[in-house]
């Protein structure tokens, strides 16, 4: 069979250490607590090392453990180059990045700059006077007044955690600051050079230099704004603060403080691993792709969003979707990345998201639950980027349980949404106490916290996360425990072959002996099937046929002439036990939910 047809540079399927690695996320609050006080820590992710190498890690992508005063879970950070104590000390991170390097393990911190605590430093001072040296490291405006006196924020932006301004008076300075967040994470005014230089120098450099390997980037698009700050479009006329991110994402000086970055920090520190978070860009590829083009000098990879969105956006208004919608944006990104050159990140989890195997998967039974999380396994990680697993995806962590009240939903978004929501139909039922089954159906359906509860080591008490400590009981985890950790387990899955957990380290060791999985050129197979998702790589002499039934019934598929001949199979793997798949002619048999992954020649 010929190569695909591609305009595909050359250097797209060049390998590279960054492209092939495979990158875990660790959300250290829920991780492991190894001090007993009920909040996971740096030293209970150094005990865990050794189970991340195992399952074939060689990256750990660390979420913020710098000082904080944890209003937005450590994403509002009050010292750059000082731990906050429920994580630990400079000195335990120290021992994490030599104890990572031993094992040839890399260390990717999360880079947090658009934004920082209102308790920084900086901010503390900015806002003593107009004059203070500090004053335009923030977005600091006069008020508007309308034609009644009543005075007003500067433009019509809303916050992103709630429906108010993304503007809060103070009252000493007698002005408005931004935040596109909360009131608690002042944005940093990007078009002050002192403050770009203060993030190289002193936040960046500082941390390489102590032996970091990279930086996820938090919301970085955002850190360009349009400077005259106009007022958004009206997309809701019954809102009086509107979406901002026309004149707030990928403004009009993006690239060039990003090509700064790379020049001034990122090309001085050679091995380096990048990835951007690019929220709020919907369906728009030709905005994204410039970020990581190799010839731009920015960024080696983005975690866009769209595929995110696909179940509903905002995100906590949850929609049905086809399976098709979804193939034609995983191909889209797989084929027009490969023509262009850039590179991709692959994910469908992370701390900001509830569990794949609730949203795209079954977990309504054990059975379902192990073949669709295998299934979800197998499609990741046979696409083309930088594969990405978030901690518990590994053994199918789900979505928390739908009986659990709103008091088991700590996340600031989760709460301010129900507390808004509850207020206007309080006022509009009068009700004390009115129907808001609707809106808890959406958290439990798409919330961050289904993300944020503590790992499943386990079945002892709260699943092991933490252990007794030196006063001889165990700190009450700062978030309940999955009331199913005693059969979804770390230690209950770790020694069974036919577990989720073995399983992802199988796909694993099968896409790194397999480059097909990582470099090859992606061809959809019937796009309008609802069925089946089915797609070919082709990867210098290698091809690869995948084959998803996502669905729970028995499936008979033919493959198009697209596909070309089955030819000589090399190696297969499955998410069913049994031996080599066998084909009819054209045509396959796909039980429920299975996962079938065939390579061989051309």
């Amino acid at each position: 069979m010929g190569s695909v047809e591609t305009t595909a540079p050359s250097h797209y399927q060049e390998r590279a250490h960054f492209k092939e690695c495979i990158i875990y996320q660790v959300y250290p609050a829920s991780f492991c607590d190894a001090n007993g006080d009920g909040m996971g820590d740096v030293q209970g992710v150094i005990s865990k090392l050794d189970y991340l190498k195992d399952l074939g890690v060689d990256v750990i992508w660390l979420s913020p453990v710098y000082k904080s005063p944890f209003i937005d879970n450590g994403y509002d950070i009050s010292e750059y180059h000082e731990i906050d104590p429920r994580f630990g000390t400079l000195a335990d991170v120290d021992q994490l990045i030599a104890e990572m390097h031993k094992r040839d393990m890399k260390l990717v911190m999360d880079l947090v700059v658009n934004h920082c605590s209102d308790q920084h430093e900086w901010f503390v001072e900015s806002r003593k006077s107009k004059d203070n040296p500090y004053r335009d490291f923030f977005w600091w405006r006069p008020a508007k007044y309308s034609d009644s006196g009543e005075r007003l924020p500067p433009n019509n932006w809303r916050e992103e955690f709630s429906s108010g301004s993304a503007w809060e008076w103070d009252e000493l300075t007698q002005e408005y600051y931004l935040h596109l967040y909360c009131k608690e994470q002042p944005d940093l005014n990007w078009e002050t050079p002192a403050v770009r230089q203060a993030i190289y120098t002193d936040i960046m450099k500082w941390w390489l230099d102590r032996g970091c390997d990279g930086f996820r980037m938090d919301v970085i698009n955002l850190i360009s704004k349009v400077p005259s700050l106009p007022d958004a479009p009206i997309k809701n006329p019954e809102e009086k603060f509107q979406e901002s991110y026309k004149y707030t994402a990928n403004g009009p000086r993006i690239h060039e403080f990003l090509q700064e970055m790379n020049r001034e920090v990122l090309s001085k520190y050679p091995g380096l691993i990048t990835v951007g978070e690019t929220p709020f860009t919907h369906h728009d590829f030709d905005v994204l792709v410039p970020y990581v083009l190799p010839e731009n000098k920015e960024l080696q990879t983005i975690f866009q969003f769209e595929q995110q969105e696909v179940d509903g956006y905002p995100q906590l208004v949850p929609k049905d979707y086809k399976l098709s919608e979804f193939k034609e944006i995983t191909a889209r990104w797989q084929i027009e990345m490969q023509n262009r050159g850039g590179w991709n990140s692959i994910y469908l989890e992370n701390h900001d998201v509830a569990r794949s195997i609730s949203r795209f998967g079954n977990d309504t039974t054990p059975t379902y639950r192990t073949l669709t999380a295998k299934l979800l396994s197998a499609l990741q990680c046979t696409l083309s980027g930088t594969l990405y697993v978030y901690q518990g995806e590994e053994i199918a962590m789900a979505n928390l349980p739908k009986d659990w009240p709103i008091e088991e939903y700590v996340d600031i978004a989760s709460q301010v949404y129900y507390a808004e929501e509850l207020a206007v139909r309080k006022h509009k039922t009068g009700e004390e106490k009115p129907d808001m089954s609707d809106i808890m159906s959406a958290l439990q359906r798409k919330s961050r916290d289904h993300a944020r509860n503590p790992m499943q080591w386990d079945d002892g008490l709260d699943a092991g996360f933490s252990p007794i400590n030196k006063k001889g009981w165990v700190g009450k985890p700062w978030m309940r425990v999955h009331d199913d950790y005693k059969e979804w387990n770390v230690a209950k899955q770790i020694g069974d072959p036919e577990s989720v957990l073995s399983f992802w380290k199988k796909m694993i060791a099968f896409r790194k002996s397999h480059l097909a999985c990582t470099y090859g050129y992606f061809t959809l197979l019937s796009p309008s099937n609802e069925e089946v998702f089915a797609y070919t790589k082709e990867y210098k002499d290698e091809r690869l046929l995948v084959l998803l039934n996502f669905t729970k019934e028995d499936v008979s598929y033919t493959l198009p002439e697209q596909a070309g001949a089955v030819g000589d199979m090399s190696d297969f793997t499955g998410n069913y036990t049994s031996g080599p798949p066998h084909f009819e002619g054209r045509e396959v048999k796909l039980r429920p939910y299975e996962a079938l992954v065939v390579a061989g020649g051309k």
